[in-house]
């Protein structure tokens, strides 16, 4: 972590807070009892615009799949798209029965790609699908389930070591996937929290995993609705050029609001 960042914590955090947040997941609120010693104030924070965001755009559903080898074909095909390119590629798969990682193994590379055009990179990520399937089968007798299983550090890890898999799509298939905690950073979480002040816009992916996953609850629910509110925010008003800070839900908590 850089020196900025050391101190923008710790100046906000000169006290102990204990806060109530409300946390949405999958058509379902809970409540969670979110308690931090040393970091409280910036706890209470991120939890304010949690529920500012809530509020806002509501339950958001995410991720949209049917399985969980979905969501790990959904999350390498995500990488460097929009996801409307994506459903348009899950659709194709879908109609030809190649939705599974058995499926894509099994296929003929130049069949998978051209099911998944619309996602750009497509020979690349037809190669990364088939290179993780081909992991799962080697490593866990085609079970994804089991590798799923694995504790999240050491899923992580191992998911890392796959060709193809970056940070990103590793905390993707973790959280949405494996439906364990993993805080998922993308270009949305770094621009929307630079702008409000609470993290430097060069600050690497580890640094600010490590800084949502310091100061709040390991809660699936949590991880899973903050990062979809998150993309949801970054795509329709915090948008790199012209955002639009007058619609926006954490305007009045934004020092960048214009």
């Amino acid at each position: 972590m850089s020196e900025q960042m050391r101190t923008r914590e710790y100046a906000m955090s000169e006290q102990a807070v204990t806060t109530v947040g409300r946390v949405a997941g999958r058509g379902a609120s809970v409540q969670k009892r979110h308690t931090r010693r040393a970091n409280g104030i910036v706890t209470t924070r991120l939890l304010d615009i949690y529920e500012r965001l809530f509020a806002h755009y509501g339950d958001r559903r995410w991720w949209p799949a049917d399985t969980p080898e979905e969501v790990i074909i959904g999350a390498i095909l995500v990488q460097n798209v929009a996801w409307k390119n994506v459903e348009t590629a899950i659709a194709r798969l879908r109609e030809k029965g190649w939705l599974s990682l058995r499926a894509l193994r099994e296929t003929p590379i130049e069949e998978v790609e051209e099911c998944i055009v619309s996602t750009l990179y497509y020979r690349m990520k037809a190669r990364k699908l088939q290179a993780f399937a081909a992991m799962v089968e080697a490593e866990f007798a085609g079970d994804a389930g089991l590798m799923l299983a694995l504790p999240a550090d050491e899923l992580r890890a191992r998911l890392l070591a796959v060709w193809g898999i970056g940070p990103e799509t590793a905390d993707d298939i973790i959280l949405y996937a494996a439906n364990q905690p993993s805080f998922v950073i993308d270009t949305y979480t770094r621009r929307i929290f630079s702008r409000l002040g609470l993290m430097e816009e060069k600050a690497t992916y580890d640094e600010l995993r490590a800084f949502f996953m310091r100061h709040l609850t390991a809660d699936v629910a949590l991880y899973n609705q903050y990062h979809a509110l998150i993309d949801a925010l970054g795509h329709s008003l915090c948008l790199k050029k012209r955002p639009r800070c007058r619609e926006c839900p954490l305007c009045a908590m934004c020092p960048s609001a214009e």
